[in-house]
């Protein structure tokens, strides 16, 4: 089969590879129909995630249908239509038990990468390097589904595939920052990034009862279309000091809730990105946090700060003392998209949701160098690329 394959920073090649099979009876094999570039694979790009092998299959958010499944799988059969979930649950270990699926304890086969930088591994992920399980990707023609009963769901009936492939990932992992942030009715919300996670968390914050919530960005088609779909108050953070408009829209306190929809590769215009990035060629710190150090000192005193941006290790001149003396809350993680799914396609289903309008450009995998170009510099207003296997290169 066809698929895009990893070959070092900044360099993919669509490649032959072999067909994927049946490996395990809970496993499913996925025809991929589409497949949605994401973020954090731009980490994998830059050479962020050193546990990349060339070869690899990337990608992790995708839609697709069943051709074939496990003599164990009970609730999927050959022709449904499913989103997975780009993280991998098994759906029978404490913390599956618990809703917390990207946290499994046994979907990462090689866990001691993973034990040695966190103190504990963590779920597999599609795509996304060996020290998340070193998973084949979505980037292709087909692929296995580990543990299809819990991971994939199959898409309702009037729900258009262009909305329901980003059930797979950036829906949840947009309402999941929400989430865990603790929204209650009548908050102030400041979200930092305006990608389609930051879209999709501005969204979900109106949902759970946000009175306002203000988008910062610097990109002012991602702002505008804040502003114009969900009613987001905006700040270009090249244009504005974004404590100081925060503190005086907010009459000094500051938002309730921070959330960082931005993580490792954080850019901003100050001395503080010009040090991260010195540090890091260094090989001194290995993310850039000029965001989560803004949302921490924005934040209102008790208030919390709610962290889905990708962090892969190592931090620098981390505000400890804001975080302890203003008593905040911080909280993160990968997405639970498994805990998710059902309530957001119900969203979608109701019209109260359309994530349609990120799919900004559909190309053939024989264009995926193409496309994470134009996706990691956000090109021709890109918001999401979404490769379709199907598509004959031009």
């Amino acid at each position: 089969m066809r698929a895009l394959c990893w070959n070092g920073i900044d360099d993919l090649r669509t490649e032959r590879v072999p067909d994927p099979g049946i490996v395990n009876p809970h496993d499913a094999l996925v025809r991929v129909k589409l497949s949605s570039v994401c973020g954090s694979d731009l980490h994998l790009l830059g050479g962020f995630v050193p546990t990349m092998k060339p070869g690899d299959i990337i990608g992790h958010e995708f839609l697709g249908e069943v051709v074939e499944t496990g003599s164990e799988v009970k609730k999927l059969r050959r022709g449904d239509r499913v989103i997975v979930i780009s993280i991998i649950g098994c759906g029978r270990c404490w913390f599956c038990e618990h809703d917390l699926h990207s946290l499994c304890d046994n979907t990462n086969p090689n866990p001691s990468v993973a034990e040695t930088a966190y103190g504990h591994a963590t779920a597999g992920i599609f795509g996304y390097s060996h020290a998340f399980g070193g998973y084949a990707g979505s980037h292709a023609e087909y692929i296995r589904v580990p543990f299809a009963d819990v991971g994939a769901f199959k898409v309702p009936d009037g729900v258009r595939d262009e909305q329901a492939v980003f059930v797979s990932d950036a829906v949840p992992t947009g309402f999941m920052a929400a989430d865990l942030a603790g929204i209650e009715p009548g908050d102030v919300v400041a979200v930092w990034g305006c990608g389609a996670v930051g879209q999709m968390a501005i969204a979900s914050a109106f949902f759970l009862g946000a009175e306002r919530v203000i988008a910062i960005d610097r990109f002012p088609d991602r702002l505008q279309a804040a502003n114009e779909r969900y009613g987001a108050d905006i700040v270009n953070y090249e244009q504005a000091d974004v404590y100081e408009v925060l503190m005086e829209t907010t009459g000094g306190r500051g938002p309730d809730r921070c959330l960082d929809c931005v993580g490792l590769e954080a850019h901003s215009p100050g001395l503080g990105h010009y040090y991260d990035k010195a540090k890091t060629a260094l090989m001194l710190e290995t993310d850039r946090i000029s965001v989560l150090r803004e949302a921490i000192r924005c934040c209102r005193k008790g208030g919390t700060v709610s962290v889905i941006g990708v962090y892969g290790g190592f931090v620098d001149k981390f505000p400890m003392g804001a975080v302890m003396n203003k008593a905040l809350t911080i909280r993160g993680g990968q997405q639970h998209g498994q805990r998710y799914a059902e309530r957001l396609f119900g969203y979608i289903r109701n019209g109260k949701l359309d994530p349609s309008w990120l799919l900004t450009h559909r190309l053939p995998l024989e264009r995926g160098q193409e496309g994470y170009m134009m996706f990691k510099h956000k090109e021709d207003r890109c918001l999401r690329v979404v490769f379709d296997p199907t598509l004959e290169a031009a």
